[in-house]
């Protein structure tokens, strides 16, 4: 099939991943290729017998050589297809979260069809971090649908922020940086934050300088599952970043809250939103690394608290990584149990894709075993649908949040 693009030609296996939905095609996947193949250009990739399995960004310096974005032979890759998609993706968010909508996740990436795409939307300021070296060069067709839908819905945006300071963007051989991006109607020199309500509780998100894009969506409805167990309890909030967690559990009636990060600019804007929501009296902030904070707390034989949260970032962002995190998950969690009494809460989570969901479940029950206890589960959780997950792209299933009883 000749469409008028460059060809690669990928290997039996690459044809097999694609076929079941996997968008990515490795570069030692690629066994011959044809035409002038342009870094971020589109390219159709072959089977062996020359059947035509997709078209997508190529990229010459990734490991990931080609991101598939169609499987549809009459796609054009026009500005009115990428409108479809975003289209597609904003009433999607706009049906499955309902009064949430106002600050949630509009694009995620493979899920919604735009590769290494993220895109926070926060009221009116929408944060972006891209990561394809093809979707770097048809951003300003993507942001400027993005504006555009959302303006018709009656959501104008005030200002696009960039983060893209991922090391990541060097493997596509992007530059990294961050700042307001230029388009005629938007605004480039605000203060960078911005205030939003979750939960019926108000966060001041920090989105030059705070993590990732400057506020955790994805946990939107583990918070609120968290706090409807709070009532008259004593809890900690291990890992509290901004204070999400802890906000929860203190509005949703706690006795008492202990938030504790090892980051000092974290727990400062904890605190700013403590105060925000008139909680500041009820929760006590401790900057303390979290492994030695639990360490000395289970060397006390003391059990202070009834429930305990234990949110941390990623562990492993690798495969190769994956032994030392099992093992830090297993001591976080171990050393939870050894502290809360029996009947206590845990709340625990695993961010990485790479933990999966059996090993992660693994972990937990190791820990269990070591610490003589039995944990009764209460629910098993995802990341919000915000950021979907495909059940043929594993990748975008992330997330693993577990509630548990210890008896």
């Amino acid at each position: 099939m000749d469409r008028g693009n460059p060809t690669l030609t990928v290997t039996p296996k690459a044809e097999r991943a694609l076929r079941s939905g996997h968008p990515w095609v490795y570069a030692e996947e690629i066994t011959a290729a044809e035409g002038s193949p342009v870094n971020g250009g589109i390219v159709d990739v072959l089977s062996q017998k020359g059947r035509w399995l997709g078209a997508g960004y190529l990229s010459q310096s990734s490991k990931i050589r080609v991101r598939v974005i169609s499987r549809n032979t009459n796609d054009r890759f026009d500005e009115a297809f990428y409108a479809r998609r975003v289209r597609y993706a904003i009433d999607y968010r706009r049906r499955v979260m309902g009064n949430d909508f106002s600050s949630c996740r509009l694009i995620f990436g493979e899920a919604d069809g735009f590769p290494g795409l993220t895109v926070d939307k926060f009221e009116d300021v929408l944060v972006a971090e891209v990561l394809s070296y093809g979707t770097e060069q048809v951003k300003r067709v993507i942001y400027g649908s993005i504006v555009s839908v959302l303006a018709e819905y009656g959501c104008p945006v005030r200002a696009i922020y960039e983060r893209n300071e991922a090391a990541l963007r060097e493997k596509e051989g992007l530059e990294r940086y961050k700042g307001f991006f230029r388009m005629e109607g938007l605004e480039t020199g605000l203060d960078g934050h911005v205030n939003i309500t979750e939960n019926g509780i108000k966060y001041d998100v920090d989105y030059i300088n705070g993590q990732k894009t400057g506020f955790f969506l994805d946990q939107k409805y583990n918070r609120a599952a968290v706090g409807r167990l709070c009532s008259g309890l004593r809890v900690l909030d291990c890992f509290t970043h901004t204070g999400a967690f802890a906000l929860n559990a203190a509005a949703c009636g706690a006795v008492s809250v202990t938030a504790v990060d090892v980051s000092a600019s974290a727990l400062d804007e904890a605190g700013r939103n403590a105060s925000m929501n008139g909680l500041a009296d009820r929760i006590e902030f401790v900057q303390a690394d979290v492994f030695d904070y639990l360490t000395e707390l289970a060397g006390t034989k003391q059990k202070p608290f009834d429930l305990i949260i234990l949110d941390p970032p990623a562990f492993t962002k690798s495969g190769a990584t994956v032994k030392n995190a099992f093992r830090g998950y297993k001591e976080i969690n171990l050393k939870a149990m050894r502290i809360l009494p029996r009947g206590g809460y845990l709340a625990t989570c695993s961010c990485s894709h790479f933990m999966t969901t059996p090993l992660f479940r693994q972990a937990v029950a190791e820990a269990a075993a070591d610490a003589g206890v039995s944990v009764r589960q209460i629910e098993e959780r995802q990341q919000a649908p915000d950021h979907p997950i495909l059940w043929n792209v594993p990748e975008t299933d992330y997330l693993k949040f577990f509630i548990f009883q210890v008896v």
